[in-house]
């Protein structure tokens, strides 16, 4: 019997006190593109989605929700008739918003909205000539409360995979896909965003990224370096909003079938399977900021 397998993150929806400026960070700064603005929200694609980013004006700001796309195996009626069987309450919603037709909307424990989907609406707007430009929306870090039975819920309710973790009870890693990971759960006593993800495409576009962001006036706040777990080289900025932004690029993949991730040069132990890790940073690198406590 299928199960319900989530395999990518897809959107990341923002509240905003001040939309026009973040707006403006993801056209101008991330070059994103605008695919709609409806109902006091503006929503915007990484070149092929209808919406990879959603801005939604509010007198409160943070993440308002996250949408991850199901691998269609399953209808959504299937889906939720699953999700119910483990005690999970889902809300069908039709016709309920621009580019996704129809989606379930469930909590995790940790209190966060998802949007679970199996289809997305691929106007194609291309991507931007101008700005950062990433590949694709990477990864999301979040604080959670009850974060053990959020770990529970990603792994046996949407299919994710355990794959690494730093110390006993700090970050733990999960993919959906063979990304090192997708989620990030920071244990802790209340649930906000960590920090959201964007792949680069190599080193140099790493680089000339950083420059852009001086540019903008948006200095780094950690990195360069290459991180222990999933060993992506990485750089995080703060967005208008102070929302914390990575950008990285040579992330480490996983080969599920056997339990290892790819082979590469830098890795201390062939081959490198999951392990629980006591650093942030492979190269040893401190800096400023302690991304252990943004």
């Amino acid at each position: 019997m299928s199960k319900v397998k989530v395999f990518r993150f897809a959107f990341a929806d923002f509240y905003s006190q001040e939309p026009e400026n973040l707006t403006e960070y993801y056209t101008n700064t991330m070059g994103y593109r605008i695919t709609e603005e409806v109902d006091g929200k503006t929503y915007l694609s990484n070149g092929l989605d209808h919406h990879n980013i959603v801005i939604t004006s509010s007198n409160q700001k943070g993440i308002h929700r996250y949408g991850y796309q199901l691998d269609g195996k399953l209808s959504l009626d299937e889906v939720q008739q699953r999700l119910h069987v483990q005690g999970i309450q889902s809300t069908l919603k039709t016709d309920a918003k621009p580019g996704i037709s129809n989606f379930l909307e469930v909590q995790d424990p940790a209190g966060n909205i998802l949007e679970l989907f199996t289809d997305m609406d691929q106007p194609a707007p291309g991507f931007g000539t101008t700005g950062i430009i990433p590949q694709k929306l990477g990864h999301v870090a979040f604080y959670a409360a009850n974060y053990v039975k959020t770990l529970q819920f990603y792994q046996k309710a949407l299919g994710f995979t355990f794959t690494d973790k730093i110390g006993e009870n700090f970050a733990n890693f999960l993919t959906c896909n063979i990304d090192h990971h997708v989620i990030n759960v920071v244990a802790s006593n209340e649930t906000r965003l960590h920090h959201i993800a964007f792949q680069l495409k190599d080193a140099s576009h790493q680089y000339a990224s950083s420059d852009l962001l001086a540019k903008h006036g948006r200095p780094i706040l950690w990195g360069p370096s290459r991180h222990t777990a999933g060993h992506n080289i990485a750089t995080y900025h703060h967005d208008p909003d102070c929302n914390v932004v990575e950008l990285f690029t040579d992330m480490d993949l996983l080969i599920p079938e056997l339990g290892f991730y790819e082979p590469r040069p830098w890795h201390e132990e062939l081959p490198l399977k999951p392990k629980v890790w006591e650093s942030l940073s492979a190269w040893g690198t401190e800096f400023e900021v302690d991304l252990a406590k943004i």
